[in-house]
């Protein structure tokens, strides 16, 4: 279970900011998708067969899951992490099994440079000195995903909490 906590999205008490702790140094993972410029705003591609059905899935997921709750461990709609989300959704939506930590799924598919993100990739962050987040592109820098502070929703690459804690991304689909 201690090793799911830190393999997982994270957790924070309730009311804080996602983040706004100070931590220490992160401990090295090396990804293979690092850009020449990691702050500067990611373009999701839309080259690729396929790549408006993975929308169209990605925007039903949405649609589907929208608002459900953030639960370190949780694996429904009662409450889901990120983990378990994306899981899910590769799972119901393009008929591909994923890990169920997002350590793990840090090592599926190969990875991208940040310049070339298409819609299904999964993009992670660090979230903490042992923390991590994934999420699924989507277009436009949007990403889906379960947030500990907002539950399953869309975020953007761009956003100074995202943009500061990028970690790579990895093509599955």
């Amino acid at each position: 279970m201690l090793a799911l906590f830190f393999a997982s999205c994270g957790t924070v008490k309730r009311g804080s900011i996602p983040g706004s702790a100070a931590s220490a140094a992160p401990s090295p993972i090396t990804v293979e998708s690092s850009e020449d410029n990691p702050s500067a705003p990611a373009a999701i591609s839309a080259a690729g067969p396929g790549i408006s059905r993975v929308v169209q899935q990605l925007h039903s997921a949405h649609n589907e899951w929208k608002g459900t709750p953030y639960l370190l461990g949780g694996t429904g709609m009662n409450g889901i992490d990120c983990s378990a989300f994306t899981q899910v959704v590769y799972s119901e939506f393009f008929g591909t099994s994923l890990p169920r930590n997002t350590r793990r799924q840090l090592s599926e598919g190969q990875g991208v440079r940040r310049n070339n993100i298409r819609p299904g990739d999964l993009i992670f962050f660090r979230t903490g000195r042992r923390t991590l987040h994934v999420g699924i592109a989507m277009q436009n820098g949007d990403f889906l995903h379960a947030s500990v502070s907002g539950g399953v929703m869309i975020s953007n690459l761009s956003e100074n909490y995202w943009a500061g804690r990028f970690l790579g991304v990895r093509r599955v689909l």
